[in-house]
């Protein structure tokens, strides 16, 4: 098996710097639409045989160095009692969002193996087909927190925020609920099969670093020590607030994958140099020409400077709009370029 990810994620050696992107299984693909034409999302999600077949599109097309899972993250909120839609071009849409404590305690338990079994039935056949390695997520705690309150995803989400300091036992206890949940739901795709998970917390660049400390931080790093325990290779993702970096990195990761709003020796030299950094070229640079994507790739590689540990990906996901021949040339371009310092 190709693994330069795993080694990359254990600050190893490689041959050459590993690559994948985030919704790389996605709209861009025309053989995507060609099957998301014929079913709905939601049914793919459910239906391990598509959410397989979904998966391993791109990395029939590309040499990636890694299939991320075909799902999304509004599962768990799914399974908690809350009714949910994915809205083209805006994600998950609850027509009960949380908006009272009394809201939250009438969040259903999850059982795992009954409600989500379907997530793990996808990733076995995987491990049949993949010669790269496969990579689970979830929401973080904070991230479907915000989704359960707001309703949809937002640009500040100012309800989430009144919701924790109105009702700050409450919104513990939510963000308590979701960590058990996703805890055991990252344990479990593990075991299945995936062999390394990504954490996305997708809304946390909206906190300034007290607010994450006091509120987020306590309830994600109970997620990673568990996962820890399990020796399953982590990935850490948040977007937005740059002050966050070093907050993230006591929440726990391997690999804390960075956003494009910053440099990535910048963000590397915050976080730390014991720990992987994945990232972060700009989606936006996939749509340009195709020199224009190379240089801003070669600009990301130069950031890294040959430290063994960078994983190369987008600072998001791919936009549905990109180029196809873009995202080649820079895969291209990442696995040629000279690795180790």
């Amino acid at each position: 098996m190709n693994d330069r990810l795993l080694r990359a994620l254990s600050r190893k050696p490689v041959d050459a710097t590993p690559v994948w992107f985030m919704r790389q299984a996605g709209r861009y693909l025309p053989e995507y639409r060609e099957l998301r034409a014929k079913h709905d999302l939601f049914a793919m999600m459910r239906t391990p045989e598509l959410s397989a077949e979904a998966t391993l599109l791109p990395v029939r097309r590309y040499d990636f160095d890694a299939a991320v899972m075909f799902s999304d993250i509004s599962l768990p909120l799914m399974t908690a009692g809350l009714s949910v839609t994915i809205e083209p071009n805006q994600g998950p849409i609850l027509a009960n969002p949380v908006r009272t404590p009394e809201d939250v305690s009438r969040l259903q338990p999850v059982h795992l193996q009954r409600d989500l079994g379907f997530v793990f039935d996808t990733i076995r056949i995987l491990r049949k087909e993949l010669d790269v390695p496969l990579v689970g997520f979830a929401g973080a705690p904070f991230t479907l927190a915000t989704y359960a309150i707001e309703g949809k995803g937002g640009r500040d989400m100012a309800t989430t925020r009144a919701f924790a300091v109105k009702h700050p036992h409450a919104f513990a206890d939510l963000l308590a609920y979701f960590s058990d949940v996703v805890a055991r739901f990252l344990v479990e795709q593990h075991r299945a099969g995936a062999q390394a998970v990504q954490l996305f917390d997708s809304w946390a660049g909206v906190l300034n670093e007290r607010t994450y400390r006091e509120h987020v931080l306590p309830h994600t790093a109970p997620i990673f020590m568990t996962l820890k325990e399990e020796a399953c290779p982590t990935i850490h993702f948040g977007t937005g607030n740059p002050a966050l970096h070093r907050a993230m990195r006591e929440a726990g990761g391997d690999c804390v994958s960075v956003d494009w709003r910053t440099g990535l020796d910048e963000a590397w030299s915050a976080i730390g140099h014991d720990r992987a950094i994945q990232g972060n070229l700009d989606p936006a640079d996939l749509m340009g020409p195709a020199e224009t994507a190379v240089s801003a790739a070669e600009n990301v590689l130069r950031r890294a400077g040959g430290r063994p540990g960078h994983v190369f990906n987008l600072g998001h996901g791919i936009f549905p709009a990109t180029p196809v021949d873009n995202v080649e040339a820079v895969i291209e371009t990442v696995h040629r370029w000279k690795v180790g310092a």
